[in-house]
């Protein structure tokens, strides 16, 4: 096999090598860095004002725009503003000097895109873009297509044309005022002014047809607010623009419409939504605020590096609602979806929210108050039927007492009667002496009164126990007087059994409220009870004792003690329960219905055991205040 020739390289070569190596590793090291910096460069956008910042229509869109483009790119851009001030310096010089100024300015920040804001600013970019940004893109807004043709703007300059209609202006006007006769168009001295004039004459006579037209123009702001206060009632006033009068001075065009308005004897209607709220009543127009928010839009497709065209930004009418009132124009006669500013809102407009939470508080609570009346009724319905039963109860048990005392006071109503009787005998036999002693039938008919007058309280006593109540009688009374009148009633019942009936002398009346035989009926329950208890003891240690007193001013006491059994000490908690019994014929009603009568009064009972043996009940119940 033949061996392959070699040449031996020469030095030129391998030095010519080595620097291709070289140079492919610095462009290998710079290469990263420079590209890191072209994709984090931050885009640079000039905002170009035509005039000074004190114009509300530059103002708002430019705001606006602002607004959009920190928004759409969270704030990864880079924004400049200028004002180029045309309107009070249109001469050539200052705008040849601003050229030169912005061009200095901004050589080392060339900006990615200029915006200009109106015609001005626009022919301004135009002419000397080269020299301020000769790689931008630029858009435009703030005018009309026409208005573009006259500039003669190239292809790559695009922007949101404002279309102004002035004749639909006119007939919102119209519609407003439909006998309205004369119609009269201000307008300033400025070449934007005349050409706010010019586009007038052009587009409104079909809309003005039947109106006497008058143009006032060229003259100072004091003229125009006279000549506007001297046109004929019910005219139509169209204020298109004022930026400089006759005499030369500058104004804001609100401004100006708005000292025109102050004085005219008739509506005024304006091209502008900043004339909305210094005295225009409406007009037809496109709003500074979709102005801004359109250019915008094509600035952010062109820093995308996406395509772009003009677009055309949608018309509105605009209104106020405090000139309507003043001029007394109907709302009705306003066009289909006017935007109406300044209207005062309704009642339910205004605090709607607050009015339905109001009205559905009021209905709840008004529910609530339902509820609690009814149950309020129901409770009261509730309470007179526990009444009704309790009255009956008592009845009851009024009627078990007096046949449980039935016996005694037979026997105690049978001694009056028969000392009647016996009085009656000796009085007819002292009657058929011929000489009868008067001193002695006398005394005996005192006797006979005196038994009378007994055995009548005995009944009287007996038809309290026994009467029957459909209501609670309240009374106020004392404490010390229903005492004695239970002991007198218990009086017999006590001598039949060996017991030995005593009571408290009271120091003082102890007044209560309450129903007076219910309480004589919660005594008589726990004397009788006091006495059965007392059967088995030895005759001569029967003893019932009755005691009043009065507690620390605000309560009465009673309490009666015998010298019975007691009362197992494990029961004492039970003794006032329904059917509790200890004896064999008893029904366990009557202390469950003497708890039931304080209870009802505001008072309260309990039992004890005596140390001495016995048992001793109490209740208290709330002292009667006078007056």
């Amino acid at each position: 096999m033949a061996r392959a020739s070699t040449k031996p390289s020469s030095p030129f070569t391998r030095i010519a090598s080595a620097f291709r190596c070289l140079l492919l590793l610095l462009i290998v090291v710079m290469a990263e860095p420079l590209s890191a910096e072209i994709v984090d460069q931050v885009p640079r956008i000039l905002i170009l004002y035509p005039y000074d910042e004190k114009i509300p229509a530059t103002t708002i869109a430019g705001e606006t725009l602002r607004h959009r483009l920190q928004q759409a790119t969270m704030g990864k851009v880079d924004l400049f503003s200028e004002f180029l001030d045309l309107s009070r310096f249109p001469e050539k010089v200052h705008i040849d000097r601003m050229a030169r100024y912005l061009s200095e300015k901004y050589a080392d920040r060339r900006p990615d895109v200029v915006i200009a804001l109106g015609e001005e600013a626009t022919g301004f970019i135009v002419k000397y873009r080269h020299a301020i940004a000769p790689d931008a893109k630029i858009v435009f807004c703030g005018f009309s297509s026409a208005d573009a043709v006259k500039l003669s703007l190239p292809s790559d300059v695009v922007g949101a044309f404002s279309e102004y209609d002035i004749a639909k202006t006119l007939l919102m006007a119209r519609g407003l005022q439909p006998e309205a006769r004369d119609l009269v168009i201000i307008g300033g001295s400025s070449d934007f002014d005349r050409s706010w004039l010019a586009t007038a004459r052009s587009d409104l006579p079909g809309p003005a047809s039947g109106l006497k037209t008058t143009y006032v123009e060229d003259l100072t702001i004091d003229e125009f607010a006279d000549r506007a206060s001297r046109v004929p009632e019910g005219s139509i006033i169209l204020v298109l623009t004022v930026f400089t009068d006759r005499s030369g001075r500058n104004f804001i065009p609100r401004n100006a419409l708005e000292r025109i308005a102050a004085k005219a004897s008739a509506p005024v209607y304006g091209p502008y939504s900043t004339y909305i709220g210094h005295g225009a009543v409406g007009g037809n127009t496109v709003t500074f605020e979709s102005v801004g928010t359109a250019v915008a839009e094509l600035a952010l497709d062109a820093i995308a590096g996406k395509p772009i065209a003009s677009v055309n930004v949608p018309k509105t009418f605009v209104a106020d609602a405090r000139e309507l009132t003043r001029w007394g124009l109907p709302e009705s006669g306003l066009p289909a979806g006017t935007v109406l500013s300044f209207k005062e809102k309704s009642l339910w407009e205004e605090y709607w929210a607050a009015i339905i939470g109001i009205v559905a508080a009021l209905a709840l609570q008004g529910a609530i108050i339902t509820v609690l009346l009814v149950e309020r009724q129901r409770r009261l319905a509730a309470e007179q039927e526990a009444r009704l039963r309790l009255l009956e109860l008592v009845h009851l048990n009024q009627s078990a007492t007096a046949g449980a005392l039935s016996a005694s006071i037979a026997h105690e109503l049978n001694q009056p009667l028969g000392a009647i009787r016996s009085n009656v005998d000796a009085l007819e036999i002292l009657l058929r002496k011929e000489q009868p002693d008067l001193d002695l039938i006398r005394q005996i008919l005192i006797d006979i009164r005196e038994d009378d007058q007994r055995a009548s309280d005995i009944i009287v006593r007996l038809r309290g126990l026994l009467q029957k109540r459909s209501e609670i009688d309240w009374q106020e009374f004392d404490l010390n007087e229903v005492v004695n009148s239970a002991i007198h009633i218990l009086h017999a019942e006590a001598g039949q059994k060996s017991i030995v009936v005593s009571s408290s002398d009271p120091t003082r009346a102890l007044p209560v409220r309450a129903d007076k035989v219910h309480l004589q009926q919660v005594i008589l329950n726990l004397a009788t009870n006091a006495m059965d208890a007392m059967v088995d003891a030895a005759t001569t240690e029967r003893k019932l004792v009755f005691r009043t007193a009065l507690i620390e001013n605000s309560e009465v006491e009673l309490s009666i003690s015998d010298t019975g059994r007691g009362i197992p000490s494990d029961q004492l908690d039970h003794v006032f329960h329904a059917f509790y019994t200890t004896k064999p014929t008893g029904t366990g009603l009557g202390l469950s219905i003497a708890r039931a009568i304080i209870e009802t009064y505001g008072g309260k009972i309990w039992a004890d055991n005596r140390a001495e043996g016995g048992a001793v009940f109490r209740f208290v119940l709330p002292l009667a205040q006078h007056g």
